[in-house]
């Protein structure tokens, strides 16, 4: 006998603006399922109906007495919700007996108050680890771009595609997702589409790039076809252990794409140019950390560039609202891990915790800083408004977490008790890895910008009783000395490719990544 198709029964978590806005959207459209009832702890709103649908509560108490089918939805619609908010709420909705919870965006994510269904995803974890994010008004932060060509690298990354995400409600009249890999390009590029469809975001033209940092002559000939007014450059190789595996290519992609991004940038006169940096670039132990303290230097000198050429506008003081018109700036952007990117832990302890464990942990006292990727991205994206010109910011990542107490808050959010159901094992550093990742090092300084979570870094001069940690690096001289390790020259064809030529260069300019090597070798 044929089994009967039952219609999705949907239960919204909040009877505010977004909820109902869900509810009309879900109704008009027909096709998603029937939203049976609301949820909220609001007494005014607990026992009235919205356009026919009952508003049920509060949701601790009643959330256990509706009966629920398989295949039914909870969707958690209050976008200004905490993220100990979120904890309880998830909570109860899974002791419900709810399997699909899906959630709206942050607030800062949404435009204007407009919610759309198509916005909404399933909860995970990264939802409920991290501490309580930064509020941004996400329209006034995007002004500057309004009526620009912004281009993105890395866009099919994670922190290239939430970029796209936030970018897409900023009114840009064109946004490049430039990125070296098709799939990844073909899904942001689907995803923003799909947004538009589904009425969240502006008419900006999506236009998508396949192209190689790595290509001179071609990097120069699409910064010249494609007239970019901002550029945010969030490409790069970032797997530490896999990279210490493979240095020629991180260094080939990171630092000497980035020179040819630069240079395509400033020669085809490109307003305003962003690096995503790191923590690892702090006095680096690895290979990819190195690649990225070169990036950011070759940042400064590109400022430095604009500054002689007399493009940079305004005074070396702090950064004021509306400078992005003032002039051209090239500045970097560093901050800690984000939950959830390509290659982080997130993705690797989920998929141990569902393989039955055990989850791995390099140390019990390994710290790292954690941040949402939609809070990162939207300070990056006020900071390049904001910044100005050969400046160096760093974003406020709050206090570390272990990475042991990551593990077992997942493991529990996965339905699971730590060293009962899934064991934790501890396996030692990876090559490349340190206890901890500073956000500054001992010559460096932040300083307040006036904008909540940016700082701004300044340099300390080393007193006479201490010698500097890292001696300033010629990256010109040592980009020189680099280059044919990376690419072909017939004149000095025994360093191509030779791993162990490039890392005595390294070592020779880096001293904190030789010593570090030299006490994990010993």
């Amino acid at each position: 006998m044929a089994h009967e198709h039952r219609t999705t029964t949907i239960f919204i978590i909040g009877a505010g603006l977004a909820g109902t806005m869900l509810a009309r959207e879900i109704r008009e459209k027909g096709i998603f399922g029937q939203v049976s009832a609301f949820l909220d702890d609001d007494p005014a709103k607990i026992g009235t109906t919205i356009d026919g649908i009952p508003v049920l509560g509060p949701i601790e108490q009643t959330a256990g007495l509706i009966r629920i089918h398989t295949g039914d939805e909870a969707l958690i619609a209050i976008p200004s919700a905490s993220t100990d908010t979120l904890k309880k709420i998830y909570t109860v909705l899974k002791d419900a007996g709810f399997d699909k919870i899906r959630l709206l965006p942050a607030v800062a994510q949404i435009i204007e108050g407009t919610a759309h269904l198509v916005q909404a995803r399933e909860i995970n974890p990264q939802d409920l680890l991290a501490r309580e994010p930064v509020t941004i008004d996400l329209k006034k932060s995007l002004s500057w771009l309004r009526g620009k060509r912004v281009l993105i690298t890395g866009a099919g990354g994670s922190i290239g595609s939430e970029l796209a995400r936030q970018l897409l409600s900023g009114g840009a009249q064109r946004l490049y997702l430039f990125g070296h890999g098709e799939n990844s390009i073909y899904q942001i590029d689907k995803e923003l589409r799909l947004l538009q469809e589904g009425g969240v975001g502006e008419k900006a033209t999506i236009v998508p790039v396949i192209g190689d940092l790595k290509d001179r002559a071609y990097m120069h000939f699409i910064l010249e076809q494609l007239k970019c007014d901002v550029v945010f450059h969030a490409a790069a190789y970032k797997h530490v252990p896999l990279m210490e595996a493979n240095p020629v290519a991180v260094i080939e992609n990171n630092v000497l794409g980035t020179r040819n991004l630069l240079e395509a940038c400033l020669s085809t006169g490109v307003k305003r140019f962003v690096l995503i940096s790191t923590d690892k670039a702090v006095d680096p132990v690895s290979v990819y950390g190195v690649s990225k303290m070169l990036a950011e230097q070759l940042v400064r000198l590109a400022a430095g560039k604009l500054q002689q050429a007399g493009a940079a506008v305004g005074d070396s003081g702090h950064s004021e609202e509306g400078c992005a018109e003032n002039g051209r700036a090239c500045m970097f952007v560093r901050f800690g891990n984000v939950l959830g990117s390509r290659g982080s832990i997130l993705p690797l302890f989920i998929d141990q915790i569902k393989k039955g464990g055990p989850v791995t942990v390099t140390d019990p006292e390994m710290v790292r800083f954690f941040m949402t990727i939609p809070e990162a991205c939207s300070l990056v994206l006020k900071t390049g408004g904001v910044g100005k010109n050969g400046e160096s910011y760093v974003l406020d990542m709050g206090e570390p977490a272990k990475i042991v107490d990551v593990a077992e808050h997942l493991i529990r959010f996965m339905g699971y008790e730590p060293g009962k159901d899934i064991q934790i094992e501890f396996i030692g550093k990876r090559p490349g890895e340190r206890l901890d990742e500073p956000l500054w090092s001992t010559l460096e300084c932040p300083v307040q910008t006036g904008y909540p979570k940016i700082l701004r870094l300044e340099t300390v001069r080393p007193d006479a009783t201490r010698e500097p940690v890292l001696a300033p690096v010629d990256v010109e001289a040592l980009i020189d000395d680099l280059e044919p390790v990376c690419r072909l020259d017939p004149l000095r064809s025994a360093e191509y490719r030779n791993r162990d030529r490039l890392l005595d260069i390294l070592c020779t300019a880096v001293p904190t990544l030789k010593e570090f090597r030299h006490a994990a070798e010993n």
